[in-house]
């Protein structure tokens, strides 16, 4: 199953704990602290492979976890860093933030990596914590906890040539005898429900050409197979617009030109500036007089002079159509990535709080607090005052007066309550 939009869960792994451990040795008194700290979590990584061609794998929108970050352990030994998690995806594909719409990467060459989500840093043991005034802390950090993200990721074909058009022009079968490719071939409409690439040889050149499924009317407007197929022509370097000049449907060649230009450039202005080469195809099926008033027509009616008259069924006009894209392509730019500020998760904040009034008395919140409450064991005496200290310092108490506390007012900082005093 051919899939190129997705949503999917990534979560980087959380920082280990630090340990609370004291040195012990036979003969040996005070030995110390010597709690070692947690390991950092594991990261959330992109990475290319260019053998990859949907976003299959990941259709469910299942949470990719990195490995958390292991304990500390006593001897000030280290705890283990969290495996990162590698995440493989075709190229072409572009990691968005769903809930900003920042683009975290667009993976546009083969073995590209990108840290999309980093771990959590490990905690501080107990040996950190150790100074001239506090010789034997009986408590240790917490690692940093990760919160779950939401990303799309979105592929969008890469190739020279993008082939344009309605359904069963015989996009499939051009593709089939310009190229490599062996598309699934058949006279209907949207036999084609994917992007099918192949590669072209042009005497000891090479190209690559994407038949991009049929559209139709209000593509642009997401009816039929709408923005699915549209998306995959923005990464292509020019356009080959393939018409059915034989009328063999009972469709109109020049009321289909001018539908499929009028898709390309409601979705995009700059998909509908983009080079197009014009390809009247099934010149087979045309007598030399019909053909050859179908021809006059067209061009009367679209001012498009030089089209180029094909037929996939009998290979008339290919060796003119390979000709004219390469001639194309060696004029206009290279394929490059989008041109984008790359969003990056932002740490948070560990200087700020927030104090609202309660019914109850005041409570206090934020990244600040959050970050402190790593360092508390609510039962340990040493860790409080640790606690209180650091309050202080920082300025929490200092605003609570200034939000108007009095003696005696409950005050509440994650699940520790206490009465205010001066």
């Amino acid at each position: 199953m051919f899939i190129d939009k997705v949503k999917i869960f990534i979560k980087g792994g959380n920082g280990g704990d630090g340990t609370v451990s004291f040195y012990t040795e036979k003969y040996v008194s005070n030995g110390g602290p010597d709690g070692g700290d947690g390991g950092d979590g594991g990261n959330i990584v992109f990475l290319v492979d260019d053998r990859k061609t949907s976003l299959g794998d990941f259709r469910h929108g299942q949470v990719y976890r990195a490995e958390d970050g292991a304990r500390g352990d006593s001897s000030f030994c280290h705890g283990k860093t969290g495996k990162d998690l590698i995440i493989v995806v075709p190229r072409g594909t572009v990691v968005k933030d769903e809930e900003t719409g920042g683009v975290l990467a667009d993976l546009f060459d083969d073995g590209a990596k990108i840290v999309a989500l980093k771990g959590g840093r490990g905690g501080k043991g107990n040996a950190r914590f150790k100074n001239s005034r506090r010789q034997a802390p009986s408590f240790a950090q917490s690692g940093v906890k990760v919160d779950k993200k939401a990303v799309i990721l979105e592929l969008k074909t890469i190739a020279d040539v993008g082939l344009v058009g309605f359904p069963n022009v015989g996009k499939s079968t051009l593709l089939s005898v310009l190229s490599n490719a062996r598309p699934k071939i058949a006279n209907y409409h949207f036999t084609t429900l994917s992007p099918n690439l192949g590669v072209s040889q042009y005497y000891d050149n090479h190209f690559t050409i994407a038949d991009i499924p049929g559209l139709i009317e209000g593509a642009a407007d997401g009816l039929g197979l709408g923005h699915d197929f549209l998306r995959h022509i923005e990464r292509t370097r020019a356009i080959v617009h393939v018409v059915d000049i034989s009328s063999t449907d009972g469709r109109n060649p020049v009321e289909d030109y001018k539908a499929i230009n009028k898709e390309l450039k409601a979705y995009s202005l700059v998909l509908a500036k983009a080079p197009q080469i014009v390809v009247l195809n099934k010149s087979d099926v045309l007598d030399e007089k019909a053909l050859e008033k179908a021809i006059k027509t067209f061009s009367t009616k679209t001012k498009i002079f030089d089209p180029i008259i094909v037929s996939g069924a009998t290979n008339q006009g290919l060796d003119e159509l390979k000709k004219r894209i390469f001639e194309l392509l060696k004029i206009l730019p290279k394929l490059a990535p989008l041109e984008y500020e790359p969003y990056v998760y932002p740490d948070r904040d560990t200087s700020e709080f927030e104090i609202i009034k309660t019914p109850e008395g005041f409570e206090i919140f934020g990244g600040m607090i959050d970050e402190l409450a790593r360092n508390v064991t609510l039962d340990n005496p040493d860790s409080m005052r640790y606690f209180q200290k650091r309050l202080k310092l920082s300025g929490v108490y200092k605003a609570l007066r200034k939000a108007g506390v009095k003696e005696g007012d409950t005050v509440q900082i994650l699940d520790i309550e206490f009465e205010y005093r001066e």
